[in-house]
């Protein structure tokens, strides 16, 4: 792959910024440049970044407004998230490890989950991982249920997943 050129770079990076703005804007519900802490997590997924709630906590820490506590500033958001994502800090897994996950849950072999079932084992707090709270689980089971079975067809879902991250994350490659 060839490197990119400083005209490239800069081209790249400006879309990038413009990335995060858009998403950050979403959730600033007043127009004042500022968003509420507890968006910063469904701000970075928008953007393509997988942090589990502890790093969350972390960013937090990082781009807090001093003065106004419980509020992020986009003036000291955006060159933070800029360099997470320039640095990958927080990718998605891979198609194969969630293919081998969902295999791993689908103990018969159907190539599908329901949705109850996927449902309780993603809210579950067991085994150290971190369960899906509620609007999380409903996010995602908008897009992962097939309308037609009812089911988690996983197959499709990755693929589907794979085909926004792309979308997502071209723009970014520095």
């Amino acid at each position: 792959m060839a490197a990119l050129t400083s005209e490239e770079a800069d081209q790249a990076s400006s879309d990038l910024e413009k990335r995060i703005v858009e998403a950050f804007d979403v959730f600033d519900h007043g127009g004042s440049k500022t968003v509420d802490v507890r968006e910063v997590g469904t701000i970075l997924r928008a953007l393509g970044c997988c942090p589990t709630e502890a790093d969350i906590q972390e960013i937090i820490i990082q781009v807090e407004d001093q003065e106004t506590s419980g509020s992020v500033r986009l003036d000291r958001f955006l060159p933070f998230v800029s360099q997470l994502i320039q640095e990958n800090k927080y990718p998605p897994a891979s198609p194969e490890k969630l293919l081998k996950a969902f295999q791993t849950l689908d103990s018969e072999g159907q190539g599908f989950l329901t949705k109850e079932c996927l449902s309780r084992m993603l809210t579950d707090d067991v085994g150290g991982v971190e369960p899906f709270t509620k609007e999380e689980l409903d996010e995602m089971l908008a897009v992962a249920v097939n309308n037609e079975s009812g089911t988690i067809v996983y197959e499709d879902f990755i693929n589907l997943l794979m085909v926004r991250l792309i979308n997502t994350t071209a723009k970014f490659t520095i």
